[in-house]
Order: structure tokens, then sequence, then C-alpha cells
């Protein structure tokens, strides 16, 4: 068995060990006499799967919506972080002058901040994706400046003797040698914006899989709440498998580090 199909199979067993383990504890109330509550309140794997397969269509609906969300607020944090990961870099001055407010606005809980732009800017797609680039932002900014700092300093001065310009040392060195940074940090970032999503949800919405907990919790429909949690799990690895594949395809940046390290020696 090679070792890709390993690297598959072991955690496709811890899973099915847990569900099975999960049923047999749901089937005989174990969960349920542990913690002192009503068993319906545990609803066993097989009760989350009919409500998984008898509510189809209103889990899609609502995940589009977040899926939605997820993805601007996103691509409002990538585009953002890389911008401003690129100005700390290029400025000296700014980095030590923002730099520490970039730390200090990771210590403010964005489920505080959630009803604060909700009152802000409304219960449309704006508050969800203000408070998904919030969550993004900082993994994104950090990393990727972590990259742009990390270049060899001998290949920053061998550009310098070939003649390159700061321009040309930035797109040609510093920004191919951040991109693993810059992955790195999005890989986290898509992971945790899907938490963002339900924050604002939860803040103010009348659609999406956080409404839909939200409605189900007042509602006791607890299988059907697993089952909108399944989803929103699921659409998690689903993007962070997206971003993973979209860096394994666009490994071009080691040929440019590999070569600009033999052209260093």
């Amino acid at each position: 068995m090679n070792r890709r199909a390993t690297d598959w199979l072991a955690p496709a067993a811890l899973i099915v060990l847990l569900i099975a383990l999960w049923q047999a504890a749901a089937d005989w109330d174990v969960l349920a006499d542990l913690l002192g509550i009503e068993p319906f309140l545990i609803p066993a794997p097989s009760a989350v799967w009919e409500s998984l397969t008898g509510n189809t269509g209103l889990l899609a609906d609502n995940a589009w919506v977040t899926l939605q969300e997820v993805l601007i607020g996103f691509l409002v944090a990538a585009a953002l972080g890389v911008a401003f990961a690129l100005l700390l870099h290029l400025s000296p001055i700014l980095r030590r002058a923002a730099y520490p407010l970039i730390i200090a606005s990771q210590t403010v809980p964005v489920i505080v901040l959630a009803p604060i732009l909700v009152v802000w800017f409304g219960f449309g797609i704006g508050p969800k994706v203000a408070i998904i680039a919030l969550i993004c932002f900082f993994p994104i900014t950090v990393n990727m400046l972590d990259g742009l700092r990390s270049v060899d300093p001998a290949q920053r001065l061998l550009m310098r003797s070939l003649g390159a310009g700061r321009l040309q040392t930035l797109t040609r060195l510093e920004i191919p040698y951040s991109l693993p940074y810059f992955f790195s940090g999005a890989r986290i970032s898509i992971a945790v914006a899907v938490i963002g999503a339900v924050f604002g949800e939860w803040a103010g919405s009348d659609e999406g899989l956080g409404h839909l907990m939200l409605v189900d919790n007042a509602q006791l429909e607890v299988p059907r709440l697993f089952a909108a949690i399944v989803v929103l799990s699921l659409m998690a690895i689903a993007l962070y498998g997206v971003l993973a594949l979209l860096e394994h395809e666009a490994g071009w940046w080691k040929r440019e580090q590999r070569e600009s390290a033999e052209a260093a020696r």
C-alpha cells in the first residue's frame, strides 16, 4: 500500500471508529446519562444523517449564502493582507508604527465586534464580510510579511550586483520567495473563515447556516443543528483542500528559489 493511500485511510478509519462509538453511546443513552440531559438532545449519527438527507435543499440554500460570505471576506482579506504586508516590508518606519497595532487588534474578540458591525452596516452581507476579513487579515499579513523578510541577504546582494532595482528585487525575488508563507497564512484563514461567517450570522441575519443553527437551537431541532455543523466542517475542509491544491499547482516559486540559490553559489 502506497504512502498516499495510508495517509487517507488512517484518518478515515479513526472517523469511522468515532462515529461508531458515538452511535453506540447515543443508542444506549450513555452521553445523556453522563451529562444529565434528555436523550433527544444528543442525536445519534444516524439521526444526523437522516436530517442531512431530509433537509438537503434547506441546508444547500443556506450553505450557499454562507459560502459567498466566506469567499468574499477571504478575498478581501487576502488583497488587503498582501498589500499591507508589502507596505510594511517596504517602509520600516510604517512597520514599527503599525505592527504592534496589528498584534493588539487580535486581542479584541470578533464575537464582540459582530453586533457593532451589524449596527453600523445593517443585516446585509456587509457585516459578515467585514468579520471574516478581520479574522483572515492577521494570519495572511503576518505570514506574508515574514516571508518577505526571510529572504537570504546574499540573494538580495546578488540581485543588486546584477543591477536590479528595488522593484525588480521585490517582484523577482522577495514576492516569489514569500508565496509559501502566504499560502500558509491563507490556509489558516480559510479554515477559520467559516467561524467568522457564523458569528456574523448569529449577530444578525435572516439566512445562512449560522442563522439556521439559531433557529434549530430555538426549536430544539438538534439533528438538523448537528447537520448544519457537519456542512460547515465539510465546507472548511473543502476550501482548505482547494487552497492546498492551488499551492501545489503554483509551485513555480520553488523553481525561482532554486535558480536564485544556484546563481548565488
